[in-house]
């Protein structure tokens, strides 16, 4: 069946994303170097631009104890399964986690930041007495280029040959705001009930997360939301849903979340507040509208992310994937085009600029923060409310508005980022 390309475009976006996808993408490349070697390991060193090496700092791992790069990089040389690509980390045991501990405390392993850029680039090196073979990594987490060992190439990409991400970015930017909302209001609902998985497995995270005693704000929002996952207050409830796996997630809690732009966290903040929102404030129980505005929320982000880079200094969740689910809200609330324009230019002039401080216990603040712009965004839109284009960082039109905003993050937050993982570093 032929698609539209701009389903193809989300439909080859959302990805299944175990625990924070940097340390997973880290461990994918050393499992995957490690694959081409034999014999004990002597040896692991992984270069990484900033945005990788500062995502991971003080992340939490699926099934281990610890956080961080260096943990990280010993998994994928103990036990990751380079087959499962972001999900590599599924299957790590607590004997595995001791014996990657013991590796970084041996000294066996070292992780560095060789550049400031919001590219994503990984160059991981596995050394045994007999072997040495490098995987280098670029664009995007799971975008191997290269694989040499011993001196061999055994895998090239041809230089001429352009990413996935490439095309996506391509893609995307030949659609307008009104060309987007054309689509997602006129999309035949069956082209796009894939995103129902996406809810299904955010769904089974946030459980986790109200399951651990670990996930703290967690329970505290579950109490502000009268103890109870739907209340008739629609901002806590979406607080709740969407703060809660996001928290689930950073802390490393064992299920995955359905990605969006390489995020697992940009996944949740797209989809759970207007899940949250369907389910608190409107009677309906057919669906259909909540997957188009799920399908404008992703778009949106994706939109965004491509002016901004996959990693930078300014927070992606609490700009790029909250402008889109504040324009999937808007949509819930009756807007089209002159409110979900107002939305975009809303959050603009609010929000942008939120740093980003790695994938950490953070990130459950910054939805919180970003959660509220959201709703605030979207109900001063639907009064023909808020802050014209002339201001500001606003462009004169929603796709110069939202080119802006990512040009905020790269070129205009390098600098802010080498501050950020200094800061990180001098702990």
């Amino acid at each position: 069946i032929m698609m539209h390309k701009l389903t193809n475009l989300i439909y080859d976006d959302m990805k299944p994303a175990f625990g924070v996808t940097e340390p997973g993408a880290i461990a994918f490349a050393v499992a995957t170097a490690r694959s081409n070697t034999e014999g004990p390991v002597k040896a692991v060193k992984v270069a990484l631009n900033s945005g990788m090496y500062k995502n991971a700092f003080t992340c939490g791992i699926p099934n281990s104890s610890r956080f961080g790069n260096l943990y990280a990089a010993a998994l994928g040389a103990v036990a990751a399964r380079a087959d499962l690509g972001l999900e590599s980390l599924t299957y790590i045991t607590p004997e595995d986690d001791e014996k990657a501990a013991a590796m970084v405390e041996s000294g066996l392993v070292d992780v560095w930041m060789d550049h400031i850029g919001s590219d994503i680039t990984i160059d991981a090196t596995c050394e045994t007495d007999t072997d040495s073979c490098t995987v280098s990594i670029r664009g995007s987490h799971t975008h191997i280029v290269s694989i040499i060992k011993n001196g061999e190439h055994l895998f090239e990409e041809e230089e001429t040959a352009s990413s996935d991400d490439d095309t996506a970015a391509a893609e995307i930017h030949r659609y307008s705001l009104r060309d987007i909302i054309d689509y997602v209001s006129s999309v035949d609902i069956d082209e796009i009930s894939f995103i129902h998985t996406a809810f299904d497995m955010n769904l089974a995270l946030l459980d986790e997360g109200l399951s651990s005693e670990r996930a703290v704000i967690a329970h505290r929002f579950y109490e502000m939301n009268g103890n109870t996952l739907i209340s008739e207050n629609p901002l806590s409830t979406a607080q709740l849903l969407c703060n809660c796996a996001i928290e689930a997630r950073v802390l490393g809690l064992s299920r995955p979340a359905m990605s969006i732009t390489g995020s697992g966290a940009h996944g949740i903040i797209a989809t759970m507040p207007l899940y949250a929102y369907f389910k608190s404030a409107m009677d309906e129980d057919d669906d259909e509208l909540l997957l188009r505005a799920t399908a404008l929320s992703y778009l949106i982000c994706m939109y965004i992310k491509e002016y901004s880079g996959k990693l930078s200094a300014f927070c992606g969740c609490g700009i790029a994937a909250v402008t889109g689910m504040a324009c999937g809200l808007t949509y819930l609330m009756g807007g089209r085009y002159d409110e979900i324009a107002q939305t975009i230019l809303n959050m603009s002039a609010g929000i942008t600029g939120m740093i980003c401080d790695g994938g950490n216990h953070g990130c459950a603040m910054k939805g919180i923060v970003a959660t509220d712009a959201a709703f605030r965004a979207a109900e001063l839109a639907m009064m023909n409310t808020g802050i014209p284009g002339i201001h500001g960082i606003n462009g004169l039109s929603p796709e110069d508005t939202m080119r802006n905003m990512g040009l905020i993050a790269s070129p205009g937050m390098v600098e802010t980022e080498g501050t950020i993982v200094q800061i990180m570093s001098d702990k």
